[in-house]
């Protein structure tokens, strides 16, 4: 399977009547926060309306599973969940079958088990493919959906493909509301809805691609240079790492080098719209600057000093930095974005936005799918857990420190470098403490999220050429082959994961395998 699954939205924020007969269209009603005002989604087209206020954004590509609930006569929305579709039609049954366990299961750890599901399809046709054309062969997907609900007991009462601006229905076959061309879609922000969700403060935060797009590496001349950049900076400084009194001045010197790029972020004047706030936020960040953090935040004590900026003033200026940072993780680097997206992940998480933590975090798992820290950080964003657990722990580790966090990190033992000179797994040196809540809602205590012995990684190396008197990689898996000529080899600091799981994401654009872990927020 090629996508990753995630979970969006509150776990309740509306009404609707119940029951509706599943040959019917859905009743959904929608509350503003506050419940002052509530809005009836009586027809298909006003559900089809819905989906991106459900979600906080237009899902592309998308199942989507939306949970009814009952109460005192009247249905609640609950839980969300989406998993992208599976290209392969064979993918589908375990797709249906993961999203459906997943929600219901998460909704019944939380005492309010879904007593009706809404179902959603979202697929933009391909070349020469018409949107009636999308929702019929995706119709076999839906009805596995329907089959998947119907063995937990739990009714599909709405079917809805949406594709080319149009949306069709697969449980009402009534020509006057729901015709075989398909009903067009309303102009965005123009229903009764989107008012009601305005007013409400709700926003639309436009698609995964636009969220995608500010976490994705650079392309062109730029992305040549940011390389050469790094190219240059990995022997040296991958050199020092390996030395136990070295590491300890890289980790300084990574940090103090954060911190006063987080000031310069601070200091920027304000520009209108997000691709903008990017394109100012890169030009403030040199090259060589970008890839002395790159590869000194490979180093896990320093990141986990790094990921100690997640609130207050600090917070804004270090997502911008980790959001730039992962944009600079070019060509080969590619997967030494796994350490940026992830301290992305955890401070949008920190901070509030579920969705941007989620999305950056499937996406360090798609460039390091065995990055352990990025693993049990989604798991506990899907799980709905609070990321105060977290934050209480890095507090207590700065406090021990006795600064701002913007000293050198634990500069005893060695860096793990793919490998000791014999080959072997170089075993990380325990650092600072962070506790990160299991899937059972219990706290699983850890050495920095990452168990401190035994612990030992996927070789991910081609070659090794000697730093030193270490071996050191030369071109990690995710570039290909080694490069020859003039060009300095490879090397990166990584960190060790512990134990090989099937993991959301997919590559660094953000595609990739299922978690087989997708349950209600």
């Amino acid at each position: 399977m090629t996508n990753h699954s995630e979970t969006t939205g509150p776990s309740e924020n509306g009404d609707i009547p119940a029951p509706v007969p599943p040959n019917r269209a859905a009743r959904t009603p929608y509350d503003s926060p506050a419940d002052e005002h509530q809005v009836t989604l009586r027809t298909p087209a006003e559900l089809a309306d819905a989906l991106p206020y459900l979600l906080g954004y237009r899902p592309e590509d998308s199942i989507v599973l939306v949970a009814l609930r009952d109460r005192n006569g009247r249905g609640r929305f609950g839980g969300r969940a989406r998993l992208g579709i599976p290209a392969q039609a064979e993918d589908w049954p375990d797709a249906a079958g993961q999203l459906t366990r997943g929600l219901v299961t998460g909704s019944e750890r939380r005492g309010v088990r879904p007593e009706q599901m809404v179902a959603y399809l979202c697929q933009e046709p391909g070349r020469g493919e018409t949107g009636r054309q999308v929702m019929e062969r995706l119709r076999p997907l839906a009805q596995r959906l329907r089959v998947e609900c119907g063995r937990l007991d739990v009714p599909v009462v709405e079917a809805l493909c949406i594709s080319a601006g149009r949306f069709w229905s697969y449980c009402c076959d009534d020509e006057a509301c729901c015709p075989s061309e398909g009903v067009p879609m309303g102009l965005p922000g123009t229903s009764v809805l989107a008012a009601a969700a305005t007013y409400a403060g709700i926003q639309v935060r436009g698609s995964l691609s636009d969220l995608r797009a500010r976490l994705l590496p650079r392309e062109g001349a730029v992305a040549g240079e940011q390389e050469t950049a790094l190219d240059a900076a990995a022997v040296p400084l991958v050199s020092r790492i390996l030395d136990g009194t070295g590491r300890s001045e890289v980790a300084g010197e990574t940090l103090d080098l954060a911190q006063r790029i987080m000031r310069r972020l601070a200091r920027a004047r304000p520009v209108s719209g997000l691709p903008a706030e990017d394109l100012r936020d890169d030009q403030l960040l040199a090259n060589d600057e970008a890839a002395a953090l790159i590869l000194g935040l490979q180093d896990r004590t320093t990141r986990d000093r790094a990921a100690q900026w997640m609130e207050g003033d600090e917070a804004v200026p270090a997502l911008r930095l980790w959001r730039a940072l992962a944009r600079r993780c070019v060509g080969s680097y590619g997967e030494h974005a796994a350490a940026p997206l992830t301290l992305a992940g955890w401070v949008a998480w920190s901070t509030g936005d579920e969705l941007e933590a989620r999305e950056a975090l499937a996406m360090a798992l798609g460039a390091d799918p065995d990055y352990l820290f990025a693993r049990l950080l989604h798991q506990a964003c899907n799980e709905g857990l609070d990321p105060e657990t977290v934050r209480r722990c890095l507090r207590a580790e700065r406090e021990n420190q006795g600064d701002a966090g913007d000293g050198p990190a634990d500069g005893g033992g060695k860096a793990d470098v793919g490998g000791k000179a014999d080959g072997s797994a170089q075993r990380e040196r325990p650092g600072s403490s962070t506790t990160v809540p299991a899937a059972s809602g219990r706290r699983r205590r850890t050495r920095s999220v990452v168990p401190s012995d035994g612990a030992r990684r996927r070789e991910r190396w081609q070659g090794r050429v000697p730093v030193g008197n270490q071996a050191r990689p030369r071109t990690p898996a995710a570039g290909g082959a080694p490069r020859t000529g003039s060009t300095p080899p490879r090397a990166s600091v990584k960190q060790s994961a512990g134990r090989k799981e099937a993991c959301p994401g997919g590559p660094h654009k953000g595609a990739g395998g299922t978690d087989g872990n997708a349950e209600s927020v």
